[in-house]
């Protein structure tokens, strides 16, 4: 009879104690609370709290990989784009992470989506394309430092994709057809420049001696013989045909 009016009690002890018995995994912290107040980090392993004094959050202390949706915006030079990302980040003080705000991973979140849409802002189309790498370390460098308060360490920014509409690809390519055409045509003014220039050392070269002149004519000859073509174009010094020239006016 005894047995079976203790048999509540001891019920409730064994649930007790079961439930002041926590075990956390390796990657697992347990933030304390004692009526109410911080008491310590705990864990991992085997932790014992007191029942009703004792509360415990859980903390998973491995990277988290977040996805940042699609933010709409404008580049600096008037571009509507869609740019997404995704950022990697973890709890380094599971203190801070529980007590400084309610929820870190939707704080988090929520700081990454306005930052990508405020740092991209700041930069022309042709940056976003061609200077990830930076963008990616300015806005890890500004989430990092506004979320230390909140005990997360931002380790990475990654933009994943730049979407513009068909209007601006087309006009890019244009402007890309362009700027080739720009170089084509500045590399084969060079070319004629350099070539000018070899030619002009290689006259002055040929003036300074007359058989080294009559040996060039040699040549062109022995080029002109060896041509196929039916035509052929017998080539006379200038010299020859001023003297000519002088001949006919004496006589």
């Amino acid at each position: 009879m005894n047995l079976i009016a203790l048999f509540p009690v001891i019920l409730i002890v064994v649930v007790a104690l079961f439930s002041a018995i926590k075990i956390l995994r390796e990657y697992e912290r347990g933030v304390v609370f004692q009526l109410g107040r911080f008491w310590k980090v705990k864990g991992p392993g085997l932790i014992i709290l007191i029942p009703v004094v004792q509360t415990m959050e859980r903390i998973d202390l491995r990277t988290i990989v977040m996805d940042v949706p699609s933010q709409d915006l404008i580049s600096r030079d008037n571009v509507s784009v869609q740019v997404n990302a995704v950022v990697y980040f973890r709890v380094v003080d599971p203190q801070k992470a529980i007590v400084n705000v309610e929820h870190y991973y939707e704080a988090t979140s929520q700081l990454a989506q306005t930052t990508l849409r405020s740092v991209l802002g700041k930069h022309d189309m042709d940056e976003m394309l061609s200077e990830r790498d930076k963008l990616n370390n300015d806005i890890q460098a500004i989430l990092d430092q506004q979320t230390d308060a909140w005990g997360v360490k931002v380790a990475n920014v990654e933009i994943k994709h730049v979407d513009i509409n068909e209007t601006m690809v087309r006009a890019m390519a244009r402007q890309a057809e362009a700027e080739r055409q720009r170089r084509a045509k500045v590399i084969h003014a060079e070319g004629e420049k350099q070539a000018a220039e070899q030619l002009v050392e290689a006259a002055v070269k040929l003036g300074e001696d007359p058989r080294a002149i009559q040996l060039r004519y040699l040549s062109t000859l022995s080029d002109i013989a060896g041509d196929k073509s039916s035509t052929i174009v017998f080539p006379l010094p200038i010299e020859f045909i001023e003297s000519l020239v002088h001949g006919r006016k004496n006589g």
